[in-house]
């Protein structure tokens, strides 16, 4: 293998070409990225970066002198547009052809959007600083989307002056994916912050002034955040005769074809661990696949499935929020330490038989990591959680 390309130059994209080098390749490896900018951290965006507590440059991942001792070809401010797998090309939208042996798709997510123009979205380092600079005592923002990345951003606005009005369109934010009791509990952290969270309300367009609900209703704003979700960028790949839908679809190794593997929040593999196919939007996520993807491409003699445990955190107002598993999808959740009222507790997740997840709120690192490994090791419910411990949140 002499020619690799990564296209993807975020967090899942920099640990493939610096685990491509630190396992012994020295042929051409080309990092291409559709930001100018190098390789920076994306969570501080709507933490610190929006706080105006840190700088841009305080995010970036690598300094340039380590970037310069991978000896990439760095091609940065250019998407790539087209790829043919049979060809093993990779085309550019500056009109350039990359030739590779090897492939790893790393292109990442865009948000979602709402018709009309002027909202603000929060995905690159030019987002975050565009709606930090608005953000100032009593200028009124609407934030659509109470997801951890809305509600993050919600609590900055509001710790910065901010009049925030939170709109979500489920009766209970993220209970989805964490449930009714404990998504009740997160929902009135904002309402103690001085929040106005709207639930079970739908914003149908971006006006001039606001944003304009399903119902017809008006809610005025000087900035609106849309923050809905995303979508995988994987329409460069259209015509390339790979499977994608929700993301780029790879099997248990993150291959997606012959030469070609995914990492971070574009690939969905199967996750044998807890299997199902599954895509991972968190920052853990994309440097541990990224890391995976370079090693089974490399060496396809010895690859091993990917089969983490997903963890994410959240900071909002003066809650941490540490996740571990796969919590979608759950059948049931217990609170086994802690309690819900102060919000300091952790709270076990079950899907079917098996432990699946577990979640803190307000708790250190050390109360859950046990946890994790009970989820690692397939656990079952049974053994995880005491007879009489366990709460029905269905």
């Amino acid at each position: 293998m002499n020619r690799v390309v990564v296209v993807g130059a975020s967090a899942a994209g920099l640990a493939a070409v610096e685990t491509l080098r630190r396992e012994g390749y020295d042929g051409t490896l080309t990092l291409v990225g559709d930001e100018p900018h190098a390789p920076y951290d994306r969570p501080p965006l709507s933490k610190q970066l929006l706080a105006g507590e840190w700088s841009p440059d305080r995010l970036a991942l690598r300094h340039s002198a380590d970037l310069d001792t991978l000896d990439l070809d760095l091609r940065l401010g250019v998407a790539a547009t087209g790829l043919d797998v049979p060809g093993r090309t990779v085309r550019l939208a500056d009109g350039a052809t990359v030739p590779y042996d090897g492939l790893v798709v790393a292109t990442g997510v865009r948000p979602r959007r709402l018709p009309g123009e002027g909202a603000h979205v929060l995905r690159t380092l030019d987002d975050a600083v565009a709606l930090r600079d608005r953000l100032e005592p009593g200028v009124r923002v609407v934030v659509v989307g109470a997801g951890f990345l809305g509600a993050e951003a919600a609590a900055v606005a509001s710790r910065l002056g901010a009049e925030v009005t939170l709109l979500e369109p489920a009766p209970v934010p993220l209970a989805h994916a964490i449930g009714d009791e404990i998504g009740q509990v997160l929902s009135r952290a904002h309402l103690d912050h001085g929040v106005n969270l709207r639930t079970g309300v739908t914003v149908t367009a971006v006006t001039e002034d606001g944003v304009r609900l399903a119902d017809g209703e008006r809610v005025d704003a000087d900035e609106v955040l849309v923050a809905i979700g995303s979508l995988p960028n994987t329409e460069w790949l259209a015509d390339s005769g790979l499977s994608t839908g929700d993301g780029l679809n790879c099997d248990e190794y993150c291959e997606a074809a012959q030469h070609v593997y995914a990492a971070g929040d574009v690939a969905r593999w199967y996750n044998p661990l807890f299997g199902v196919p599954m895509r991972i939007e968190h920052r853990t996520n994309a440097a541990e696949q990224g890391m995976a993807a370079a090693r089974n491409l490399l060496r396809p003699e010895a690859r091993k499935p990917f089969a983490p445990v997903p963890y994410f955190w959240s900071d909002q107002y003066d809650m941490k929020i540490q996740a571990y598993g796969y919590l979608r999808g759950h059948d049931e959740v217990a609170v086994v330490d802690g309690d819900l009222e102060t919000r300091r507790f952790v709270a076990a997740y079950r899907t079917g038989d098996r432990l699946t997840g577990t979640l803190a709120v307000g708790m250190p690192p050390k109360a859950i990591r046990s946890w994790r490994q009970a989820i690692a090791t397939g656990a079952t419910w049974r053994e995880a959680v005491p007879t009489g411990d366990t709460g029905d949140d269905r």
